[in-house]
């Protein structure tokens, strides 16, 4: 890897657009946005064969054959913030599932899972201010009744 410390501010923010765009080149980026939601979609749809949903559709990003639908939500946890709750959830339903990855300070796949939609309304808290919920992905999700680990799965997406 080059020399960052030798590297002007410009350079390192030319950098950072040109990673970008070779990553919305390969299809993993869908927007200009901050990449950890739209890592988490391209991986959930390649590990499960999920089509994705329009930018535009709200409360769901993919759905599966059989009609089910997703809310994909990733939350990149790093050594500035160990936050694990999600972007705001609008819509409760929208969709079946929610389909949740954190990510370590790398963008690696730390643990992802598959809640129901009944938990995460039992799980939610609701934010007057924005009108939406807030759904924290703590390590307690996994133990209960109808999560599925799904950390495997997308890391061998991630190796590929």
């Amino acid at each position: 890897m080059e020399n960052l410390r030798a590297k002007s501010i410009l350079e390192l923010l030319a950098l950072h657009v040109a990673i970008m765009e070779e990553l919305r080149s390969r299809k993993v980026l869908r927007s200009a946005n901050n990449p950890t939601g739209d890592l988490a979609e391209y991986l959930f749809c390649r590990a499960f064969g999920w089509a994705q949903a329009d930018n535009s559709v709200k409360a769901l990003d993919a759905t599966s054959d059989d009609g089910t639908r997703y809310q994909i939500k990733g939350r990149r946890i790093h050594r500035r913030n160990k936050s694990r709750q999600l972007s705001s959830i609008r819509d409760l339903d929208g969709f079946d599932i929610l389909a949740g990855v954190l990510f370590d300070d790398d963008y690696r796949v730390f643990r992802a899972a598959l809640v129901p939609v009944a938990i995460v309304r039992e799980q939610s808290d609701y934010i007057e201010h924005t009108n939406s919920h807030k759904f924290l992905l703590r390590d307690a999700v996994w133990d209960l009744p109808g999560v599925v680990d799904v950390t495997e799965r997308l890391r061998n997406v991630e190796a590929n």
